[in-house]
């Protein structure tokens, strides 16, 4: 499939999914109405405008309410509040840009090595959905500098701060790709007709399997070593210089870490299995998806690979974070719905893309190495 054709999908659902996030940001001012409460309940209503904010041109305290931020908000007259609130909106509007420049590129090298066709309709569907979330965690990184300094805090503990803004916004992005991705997927339906026969990798299934162990290996050195709470508290309390690069562990556990873990301590064994299931399910969902993976690309390329791995552990995460949701509302036994569902979905998108990134790499030269040494054994 001709970069040409595979474009057309990429930048319609790149519009869209900066469309829907403009859209849900601009609706966050409509949960401050009175009725929102009543109708959606306070903290529902408080919830959704949490998950709304990173992406509204409104910034906290804009209106001249207290500012979540502690220094105060954007109240007009309030001194250099003009040139702060024009750095806020600098920064949204980076990450409105950032967002559909990311989705683009990924989208079209997903539609171009996975085209939805032949029974790679529902993978490339899942790729494009996981994508969208990679691309809008990387975007509230590229704008995070300018949305601190339109805050007011610049110099303030400013890698946490990276860290929590990263962080913020996932829940909405959740829905947004989705419907991103369904649209990019019809759509390259239509533009890969016509295109001819396309070419379908062929990988001996030893070196998929091997290929898929040894990324999955790498998944599981975060999942299993860097989550396990000792390592991950020495991991917190790393320090290095003073001043803006002071107190890095909360950015670094955001990009190192895929869960948390610790052992029984007097509990019950059997309660400690049960809580492991979802760190299981996540390295399922990988190894299942590296092993297909090979064979659905219509080329085995490093850049593939990496995407590909990068997308099968987001997938990964949000299987384990559904169950694990679905597990606490068995146990607790109390009603919940959308908004509590969509809080526990979303996160740990950069520790997948630095881990996902290194298991794929790591799988592609995996699959060159056996293959190349298959042929020349079938030659002598």
């Amino acid at each position: 499939m001709t970069y040409r054709r595979a474009a057309i999908p990429a930048l319609a659902g790149g519009l869209l999914l900066a469309a829907v996030l403009w859209w849900a940001g601009a609706s966050a001012a409509a949960l401050h109405l009175p009725g929102s409460s009543r109708v959606l309940g306070i903290d529902t209503a408080s919830e959704l405008e949490h998950w709304l904010a990173p992406w509204s041109y409104d910034p906290p305290g804009a209106d001249g309410a207290d500012s979540a931020v502690d220094g105060g908000g954007y109240a007009v007259g309030a001194g250099d509040s003009g040139r702060y609130l024009s750095l806020y909106q600098t920064a949204i509007q980076i990450r409105f840009g950032a967002v559909f420049a990311f989705f683009v590129l990924g989208a079209l090298l997903l539609v171009r090595r996975l085209p939805p066709l032949r029974g790679r309709v529902w993978a490339a569907l899942l790729a494009v959905w996981a994508w969208g979330l990679v691309a809008g965690m990387l975007a509230r990184a590229v704008s995070a500098p300018w949305l601190i300094a339109g805050q007011g805090h610049g110099s303030y503990r400013f890698l946490p701060q990276i860290a929590s803004v990263i962080a913020s916004g996932a829940q909405v992005l959740v829905v947004a790709a989705l419907l991103a991705a369904a649209v990019t997927v019809l759509l390259a339906r239509v533009t890969v007709k016509g295109a001819g026969p396309l070419p379908q990798a062929v990988v001996p299934a030893r070196a998929a399997r091997l290929a898929a162990t040894v990324g999955t290996s790498l998944i599981a050195v975060s999942l299993v070593v860097l989550s396990y709470h000792p390592v991950a508290a020495a991991i917190q309390e790393a320090s290095t210089a003073s001043g803006l690069l002071s107190d890095p562990g909360d950015l670094l556990r955001l990009w190192l870490l895929l869960g948390a873990w610790a052992g029984p301590e007097g509990g019950s064994i059997g309660d400690w299995l049960l809580n492991r299931v979802p760190d299981v399910v996540l390295l399922a969902v990988v190894w299942g998806a590296l092993r297909r993976l090979p064979g659905l690309l219509t080329r085995v390329t490093v850049p593939a690979m990496a995407v590909g791995a990068i997308c099968a552990t987001v997938l990964g995460l949000l299987a384990s974070q559904l169950l694990q949701v679905l597990m606490e509302a068995a146990d607790s036994g109390a009603p919940w719905g959308a908004p509590r569902l969509l809080a526990a979905l979303g996160s740990g998108v950069p520790a997948a893309l630095t881990w996902g990134l290194v298991a794929g790499v790591a799988a592609a030269a995996t699959l060159r190495v056996v293959t190349d040494r298959t042929g020349r054994t079938e030659d002598a």
